[in-house]
């Protein structure tokens, strides 16, 4: 974590990108395992954890509302870490009692991806748009 204000969006959208990243980990695997009996599908929801410390401020700007979960002093930026947890693990259609479906999880694996990819590019216009702010006038 970098702590300047400056870099409020970047820590968010570091945290975001790890999240991503495990969750593409945890397809992979669940990819992996379609044929192993007992596997139950494993999954993991940033999203929702985002807009949990998010809402907290309901009548504040963004802007303030990322400057609050970067805050030094409160554990808001910590609270970003999702939990993996079992999706449905009581559910199977299958008889072996594995709960993985090939066809979802290419599409999950995929649209993660795609995800991945957006929050990098974000993340990397983040700091063009800091490097082109420090770029000294007429340089």
């Amino acid at each position: 974590m970098i702590s300047s204000s400056a870099f409020d969006y970047i820590n968010i959208l570091d945290k975001a990108l790890d999240a991503s990243w495990e969750r593409e980990t945890l397809i992979a695997n669940n990819i992996a395992n379609v044929d192993t009996p007992g596997y139950k599908r494993k999954d993991l929801d940033f999203g929702t954890v985002l807009e949990s410390e998010l809402g907290k401020s309901k009548y504040e700007a963004l802007d303030q509302k990322v400057r609050d979960i970067n805050d030094p002093e409160g554990p808001h930026l910590a609270h970003l870490n999702p939990k993996v947890y079992t999706d449905y693990p009581n559910f199977s259609y299958r008889i072996d009692t594995n709960n993985v479906d090939i066809d979802q999880e290419n599409m999950e694996l995929a649209s993660e991806q795609i995800r991945y990819r957006m929050l990098a590019d974000a993340t990397s216009h983040e700091f063009t748009s800091l490097k082109a702010a420090m770029k000294p006038p007429g340089g």
